[in-house]
């Protein structure tokens, strides 16, 4: 009872931790002196969450007239912006509750239009008395729609023919580059809109009466008055302005009590949100108003204010998502040591708050359909690859901190009283130099074991020079060899096997399979095939191991890298009864082949398809971590990529195929462990995919940004988490694990995390191309090539070259351009950066490739056989 019950306390604390963070982050802020008071004047639009005068989506009078009377008694006056799409109802329903207008009309490039917009303007001007002033445009020089000379000339107009006051609507700076027109207007309107110019929130108040002053110096005889005057709650970071409801807050509430002593008239920009300003200002557009879209105050004019006032609910459902997997691992995971139960749950909380951060982001934001669609997107996106970090983290728990073992298996010693049972050693081969059949041959001869005999079946070869020397041989090794060619034989490797199978003699109860590359220990059979005592072990496997590993540094990589499977993730699998099986190095039961159908021809990974139907039948499996024979490794990075994409591909036909035994309600077949392993195993394989869709997810975000204006927001949140979190416990979780794990020097665990990244796009690939086609053909992994890997390695890396070429370009563009000179701007870098790196590490490989393979061209391919022997 001790130890569930530390479990649950350990998991108490890690959920307690997690709740903190949530409320560190989220911890109420007193932004600046509370005010209270009635706001001169506001900026109104009235557009609701749906409308968009862009797509002819307008407001009803009714609900123009209810903004009224909902801003009556808490604002003096208000301004508009035009006089068409119901603004020109504006001033006569601002009549019915007290409300003054400035009142404005929008100039544009269309001349039709400004004369429309100025002829409402002249009339509302002449007849509503609570119209104090007119605006004949809005920023019109700041965009260059027209010449300031024709402006000019629509001011003059509307003065001539309205007793008002009449002026126009610019930057600050503007006024100082046009003299001529603040000579024209009856008054002087100015935008101080610190944060579009980069403008930190504690200097922005200073900085907006420092430009009244200047422009006060310059037309001392004009009146001025701020027109626009604000922040957003939200958008993107320029330079040292940062949005946020809090900053919103502080400016606002500082910029009321400054301004209560100065004699100024002004505006803040403004009283509601407006969603539909995203497709014209960008993604700070919608996020200006003092009230949100459904018209309720955003923060209060005075006391503490919360960036995000529901994160409670979200910091729940974070804790909710992350309680029934860790709560389960801590409770179900009896032998895992206390250490890893904390390391899943804190991997399980970080996991579900990052999901729950992100959609809480989305959720706080105007969404479009379209928006909200790609927001979820990315978050199930993201979902599925923080699910691939638990998988990993359950990885490092279990091989790292797990007691006492329940299935550890060892050589078995020699007993001349066993009766051993007869092998039947299967050696399939294909197009393979002869030299290299013969040592594995002659390897075979010399086993040490009573009963077996062996089976060579070469399976397509052409040319005769190729396989008649290996049937020479098999003649001359004795009856218990047997040479078989097939020519035009279907069904690749798993076809040969087949055949093989047919040829087995009758006595033979076990079925070995070998490469034909591989050099086996004499002691081989016997030290294995004694568990096949226990009636329930259908297969037994010993680990891949290669003799070629100092040939070259390239090679050297490749071997640290096959061996992490062997030494982690195969001896944490074992123990579940989980293990992958392998066509090289395994012992299957004759009967338990039979009883399962033989080899699926289907498939290009037959001997994994095989190893899942035979723990489907209910038959067990044994690993032996042991090495007892030694093959060679490719020789190019193209052969390594190639067996590598043929791995990865035939995973996907193999889940394709068997979904329904790896649902977790089939009833029958494998154990719940044995999903979950079968699964997980496969899930570093799947999240290679997913970020292949990142990539070009990014890519093209990255190419929308820099070509539209206004830039889009940044999904920081739904890329950045993941992308970055994942890469930084994909490298430590490697290191960490090889050097708990895998005998061999620091340097050593280094290559091989880099072989490993470089096969990364490969792997996803693969992946996705699984799922979207069927009957990949077999292809063969070459050994002792002797073309010109220059070339072959050239070839092999263009895709890596061209993706890392487009993200370091897609990082030196957005860094490049002003407006992403900021912390947003610099994390998408840094995603575009960490995206590369696989790119960068299978380049890396390729040229080590070619610079070992140019160093070994000089040795004879005699003299490297006898040397690897």
């Amino acid at each position: 009872m001790k130890t569930p019950l530390m479990s649950l306390f350990g998991l108490l604390l890690v959920v307690a931790a997690n709740l903190s963070v949530w409320a560190w982050l989220n911890r109420p802020q007193e932004p600046a002196a509370g005010w209270s008071g009635k706001i001169t004047g506001l900026s109104f639009s009235p557009m609701r969450r749906d409308d968009n005068p862009l797509l002819g989506r307008l407001p009803t009078p009714a609900e123009i007239d209810s903004d009224l009377k909902f801003l009556s008694g808490k604002v003096t006056a208000i301004r508009t912006y035009g006089m068409y799409d119901g603004l020109e109802l504006v001033p006569e329903l601002a009549a019915r509750h007290g409300l003054n207008v400035s009142a404005g009309a929008w100039i544009g490039p269309d001349a039709a239009s400004n004369e429309r917009e100025l002829n409402n303007l002249i009339q509302i001007g002449r007849i509503q008395r609570n119209v104090v002033r007119l605006l004949v445009g809005n920023e019109v020089l700041l965009r260059n729609d027209i010449p300031v000379e024709q402006l000019i000339s629509y001011i003059r107009e509307v003065q001539k023919q309205v007793g008002r006051r009449v002026g126009t609507a610019e930057p600050w700076w503007i006024w100082l580059k046009y003299p001529e027109l603040a000579r024209t207007v009856d008054f002087i309107g100015i935008h101080a809109l610190p944060y579009w110019e980069g403008i930190a929130v504690d200097q922005a108040v200073d900085y907006v009466f420092n430009t009244y002053d200047k422009l006060r110096r310059a037309y001392p005889e004009k009146p001025i008055i701020f027109t626009e005057v604000g922040w957003p709650s939200a958008g993107p970071v320029i330079d040292r302005a940062v949005p946020s409801l809090v900053n919103q807050a502080r400016f606002l509430r500082t910029f009321l009590n400054d301004i209560e002593s100065r004699d100024i008239v002004y505006y803040i920009v403004e009283a509601f949100d407006q969603p539909w300003k995203i497709n014209i200002e960008g993604p700070a557009g919608p996020y200006w108003g003092i009230y949100n879209v459904d018209r309720e105050p955003k923060f209060p004019m005075s006391g503490a204010v919360q960036q995000r006032p529901a994160w409670k609910q979200w910091a729940g459902i974070a804790v909710l998502l992350a309680l029934l997997p860790a709560l389960y691992f801590a409770l179900r995971r009896q032998r895992v040591g206390m250490q890893g139960k904390v390391l899943f749950a804190l991997v399980t909380n970080f996991a579900a708050s990052g999901i729950a951060w992100s959609a809480s982001i989305g959720a706080s934001q105007y969404q479009t359909p379209l928006s909200a669609s790609l927001w979820i997107a990315l978050v199930l996106m993201q979902t599925l690859a923080l699910l691939v970090l638990l998988a990993e983290a359950v990885e490092v728990a279990e091989v790292l901190w797990r007691r006492n073992p329940a299935r550890e298996f060892r050589p078995l010693p020699f007993r001349p009283d066993y009766p051993y049972p007869k092998v039947s050693v299967h050696v399939p081969i294909h197009n393979e130099p002869p030299e290299m059949v013969q040592q594995t041959l002659e390897a075979l001869a010399r086993l040490d074991y009573p009963h077996y005999e062996v089976i060579v079946i070469d399976n397509n070869t052409g040319d005769p020079a190729v396989w008649r020397p290996v049937q020479n041989l098999c003649h001359n090794l004795g009856s218990q060899f047997r040479f078989f060619h097939l020519e035009y034989w279907p069904g690749f490797k798993a076809g040969a096997l087949n055949f093989g199978f047919r040829q087995t003699s009758p006595d033979a109860e076990i079925i070995a399979v070998i490469d034909s590359d591989y050099i086996v220990s004499p002691q081989w059979l016997n030290s294995l095939t004694p568990y096949f005592k226990d009636p329930q072990v259908g297969f037994v496997q010993a680990p891949q191991d290669y003799r070629d590993s100092e040939e070259n540094l390239f090679k050297r990589m490749c071997y640290w890298e096959y061996a992490g499977f062997f030494h982690i993730g195969m001896i944490q699998r074992n123990d579940f009864n989980a293990i992958i099986q392998h066509g090289t190095m395994t012992l299957i039961r004759k009967l338990a082949l039979t009883r399962t159908g033989h080899w699926a021809e289907w498939c290009i990974t037959e001997d994994a398809e095989l190893g899942l139907r035979l723990l489907c039948e209910g038959f067990d499996s044994v690993y032996v971590k042991e090495s007892f024979g030694h093959g060679l490794m490719p020789d190019t990075l193209s052969a390594y990529k190639t067996q590598r994409f043929r791995w990865a591909y035939g995973a996907v036909q193999i889940m394709k195929r068997h979904l329904r035994a790896l649902l977790p309600f089939a009833c029958r077949g494998l154990s719940p462990s044995q999903k979950y392993y079968f699964v997980a195993g496969w899930l570093p394989w799947l999240s290679d995919g997913l970020a292949l869709i990142f990539v070009f997810a990014s890519l093209g975000l990255t190419a929308h940004l820099v070509c539209t204006f206004p830039p889009k927001d940044l999904p920081i949140a739904a890329l950045v988490f993941p992308t970055i979190s994942i890469f930084c416990f994909k490298i430590v979780r490697s290191l960490w694990l090889y050097a708990a794990q895998v005998k061999c020097k620091f340097t050593d665990s280094i290559c091989a995390l880099i072989a490993g990244l470089a096969l990364m796009h490969t792997v996803g690939k693969a992946v996705l191309t699984g799922f979207t086609t069927s009957g990949r053909p077999f292809v063969r992994t070459p050994k002792l090539e002797r073309g010109r890997p220059l070339f072959s390695a050239i070839a092999m890396v263009w895709e890596e070259l061209v993706l890392l070429m487009m993200l370091w370009g897609g990082a030196w563009w957005v860094n490049s351009i002003e407006y992403f000179q900021n912390t947003q701007g610099q994390l998408w870098i840094s995603v575009l950066l960490v995206q590369s790196t696989p790119y960068l590490a299978a380049v890396f490989m390729a040229a080590i490739n070619v610079i070992s393979s140019l160093e070994r061209q000089s040795a004879p391919a005699a003299e490297t056989i006898v040397n690897t022997a």
